[in-house]
Parts: C-alpha cells; sequence; structure tokens
C-alpha cells in the first residue's frame, strides 16, 4: 500500500499550524537580516520580519538548501516508510534548490540501493514563488485523503504550474533592484514618473505587462488585469505585503466583478520580499490563455 508525503521549501508561505495540519515536510530557507540569523517560518512569523527588514537598509540575505539537507531527508523519510515522496520546489530559474533536490536524489539511490524498488522521488519545479505553490500543495492532501496516488497529484500540480501566473505591483523598487533576482523590476524605468510596473510571476520567469501611474490606481488597473487574463469561475489567490489594505480591496472588486471571494488571502513570507520589498500585492490565477 502506498504511503505518500508531499515535501517543500519554507518559500510556500504556509504557516506552521497549516503545515503541522496537513502532515507535509517542509525544509526551511536561512534568511540573515541585519547580522541575525533564522529559519524562515519556523523561528520567525512573516510579520516579524516585516519589522526586522523595517529597521535596516540591508537586503536580507538567504541561501539555497542543499543537497546534503536533501538527501538526510529523504532518508528519513524512507525509514519512515513512505513509499513515495513528491519534492515540490521553488523556481529553478531563482533558486539552485530544485537542482539539488535532483542531485540528492541520485545520491541518495546509490547510497541506499535497498531504497530503489521500495521507494520513488518526484522531483517538481513550481517555476514560481509563495503561494503559487502552497496553495495547490493545500489541495494536494486533500485529493491524497481521498485516495489519490502519486501520479495524480503530480499530474495535477504540473497542470497548475504551467497555467497559474501571479500579477503583482510592488510599490517600491528599493529590494528587487538592489537584490537583482527580479529581472522585470530591474529593467522597469518609470519611479521618477510615479509609475509603478505590473509583474507577471509565470513559467519561471518575470515580465513587465504593464505599468499603473501612481497608487490610487493600484487597485482598479490590477483588477482589470486580473478580469481581463483569468480563466473564468477558477479560484484566484490574494498575496500581500506588510500592509493587507489594497489586497481587501481588490477582493471586494473582483468579487463584484466575478461573484468569488479569494479562496486564500495570504502574506507573502520572507525569501520573496527579501527580493521584491515587503511593499506588494499580487493575484494569483489560472491563466485562461494557457
Amino acid at each position: 500500500m502506498s504511503k505518500i508525503i508531499i515535501l517543500t521549501d519554507s518559500c510556500c508561505d504556509l504557516s506552521k499550524e497549516m503545515i503541522e495540519e496537513l502532515g507535509i515536510k517542509v525544509l526551511p530557507f536561512t534568511l540573515t537580516i541585519g547580522g541575525e540569523s533564522f529559519r524562515e517560518t519556523f523561528d520567525k512569523s512573516t510579520q516579524e520580519v516585516y519589522e526586522l527588514m523595517a529597521k535596516t537598509d540591508e537586503i536580507p540575505k538567504h541561501s539555497q538548501i542543499s543537497p546534503v539537507t536533501f538527501e538526510e531527508t529523504y532518508k528519513e523519510l524512507f525509514e519512515q516508510g513512505y513509499t513515495d515522496i513528491i519534492s515540490v520546489s521553488i523556481n529553478s530559474q531563482g533558486s539552485g534548490t530544485y537542482n539539488n533536490s535532483i542531485l540528492a536524489k541520485n545520491d541518495f539511490f546509490e547510497n541506499n540501493p535497498e531504497a530503489k524498488d521500495k521507494l520513488r522521488i518526484f522531483n517538481i519545479d513550481s517555476k514560481c514563488y509563495t503561494m503559487f505553490y502552497g496553495y495547490p500543495i493545500m489541495e494536494s492532501v486533500k485529493k491524497l485523503r481521498k485516495g489519490a496516488e502519486a501520479e495524480e497529484i503530480v499530474a495535477y500540480l504540473e497542470d497548475w504550474f504551467n497555467v497559474c501566473g501571479i500579477y503583482a505591483v510592488p510599490y517600491n523598487l528599493k529590494y528587487a533592484k538592489k537584490s537583482g533576482r527580479v529581472s522585470a523590476a530591474k529593467a522597469f524605468a518609470g519611479e521618477l514618473l510615479g509609475l509603478k510596473p505590473v509583474i507577471l510571476f509565470a513559467d519561471g520567469t518575470t515580465q513587465n505587462v504593464d505599468k499603473i501611474r501612481g497608487e490610487k490606481n493600484i487597485v482598479s488597473k490590477l483588477v482589470e488585469i486580473v478580469e481581463k487574463n483569468m480563466t473564468p469561475q477558477t479560484p484566484y489567490i490574494i498575496v500581500h505585503g506588510r500592509d493587507d489594505s489594497l489586497g481587501k480591496e481588490i477582493e471586494k472588486e473582483l468579487y463584484k466583478r466575478t461573484g468569488r471571494k479569494a479562496e486564500l488571502f495570504n502574506p507573502i513570507g520572507a525569501v520573496v520580499t527579501a527580493n521584491i520589498g515587503p511593499d506588494i500585492v499580487g493575484v494569483i490565477v489560472r491563466r485562461k490563455n494557457k
């Protein structure tokens, strides 16, 4: 009989309470801010990280999850009797974590040949960040509890990652430009005119899809873009930085237009805000052109 577990990293932005409730295994990223190092999600809440970021101009630093950590985790889960590990990682274009999960898989089976016919490891690149993969992981657990097999979960996740996207507006590009990890924000040249970029995070990349003049127009413009690009009558998720007020306004407007409230309303965690900044709002949707 199959015994299946989902393994992921803390950039999925699921809370400690949700991780425990779902029964998944989460490997935390370690961050350093102002000389203090801590594990994302497990040592500090997202709100505590926002407060730390407000006290310093230093860009938070974080490192990828190592092959050794993955190999040790595979061994631990194998010894616990799991037959299938579905490993979902942060976007491979933004971190070496996904590639490390594959290196560790090869090393694990080389060092533990008795596991070859007893354990399957599925490595999946989420191609994105935050609740883009946190939400479908939640849904995958529901499917597993109803008896789904590993192949069904893998197919569901890969479909989600190929079809969905995050339409996001950062209010301040200081972090993105300093970190250099969000190419669309780095290339944007409109700040002196009071322009904000609308960035699409999807397919492992970032791209500017529009621009907004002034914060007062963020809600109406982002709602317009989301409604234009989302598949009708499908769930959407709102993610936000340290201020959730624009996110609430966006949900209110989308509810008027679609009759649906957000499936989730979630803060964006430390790994993402370290690179794009804590002043951001975004909507995750299934794109109809995909």
